[in-house]
């Protein structure tokens, strides 16, 4: 009984913390077969954002059919997937995939950057849109509609593995992460969930039902700006990469999330009217 009575004082915020709970990264194994939950939170967001956004090619003028997205999305996953492991290896970890380039294949590991997704996703819509002579901020509307949906299951899946936590906190829902040391952390994962996932679909979705996509640029717009304020207040808990520290006062995700800002005030500023499409581009 004195022992516990004699505890040292650091063990204090360490009992009040909450346990995380250590899930299985692995969703499925079949065998040598591992399905892992990373891997299921791209599948499910690029299905349901795929779904969703068949319905909102039925609201918007810019003559994208149903066949038309269907085709869009084998160009969209290879632009996320080669897109978010580049920045993510480009932006975040350089060095260290220099010295082991073959890990930067390991794409089921984890370490995906939005940023890179992002960039990968528009290049990717660009050149459809040439190929079918398709308005480009047309389908990017209709894309940024969705992208939370991804944006929600990815932060959900960074918290099951454990990863990118957040900054230490004393607060009464702080965890403590087996990768992170003893020190009770802000859960950063599930605020970013919250905040880039939830609350920007939500906006999204008024901002469609309100006749957003009725000028294109405006809802493209409006996901580059609510992305940009939702990753820079999240990052105000996740801990920062120490190996790159701080630049100007700003973590690494803030920094990346000044052109979404600027881009989106941007196209939010010239959005004009759309043209109804004269007829529906048919998939090939």
């Amino acid at each position: 009984m004195s022992e516990i009575l004699e505890l040292p004082a650091r063990a204090e915020p360490l009992l009040a913390a909450l346990a995380f709970p250590e899930f299985d990264p692995v969703a499925v194994a079949i065998g040598p077969l591992e399905i892992r939950w990373y891997a299921l939170s791209y599948i499910a967001g690029l299905l349901l954002a795929w779904a969703y956004c068949r319905w909102l090619t039925t609201r918007s003028p810019a003559g994208v059919s149903k066949e038309a997205f269907d085709d869009f999305l084998f160009w969209a996953i290879i632009g996320v997937v080669i897109g978010g492991r580049l920045g993510f290896v480009l932006f975040y970890a350089p060095a260290y995939y220099l010295e082991h380039p073959l890990q930067a294949l390991m794409v089921w590991k984890g370490g995906m950057a939005f940023h890179g997704g992002l960039l990968g996703v528009v290049v990717a819509a660009w050149f459809f849109c040439r190929n079918r002579q398709l308005p480009f901020l047309g389908l990017m509307d209709i894309v940024a509609c969705a992208a939370p949906i991804g944006l929600f299951l990815g932060r959900i899946a960074n918290f099951i593995n454990g990863e990118l936590w957040g900054r230490p906190s004393d607060l009464p829902w702080a965890m403590v992460f087996p990768e992170a040391g003893p020190e009770p952390r802000h859960p950063s994962q599930l605020y970013q969930a919250t905040l880039e996932g939830l609350v920007l679909f939500a906006v999204l979705f008024l901002v469609m039902r309100a006749g957003g996509l009725q000028r294109y640029g405006r809802l493209s717009g409006i996901f580059l700006i609510g992305y940009a304020v939702a990753r820079s207040l999240g990052e105000l808990f996740r801990q920062y990469d120490t190996d790159v520290g701080l630049i100007l006062g700003l973590t690494q995700g803030q920094l990346y999330s000044i052109p979404m800002l600027l881009v989106g005030l941007y196209l939010v500023a010239t959005a004009k009217p759309a043209e109804a499409s004269p007829r529906r581009a048919k998939g090939k």
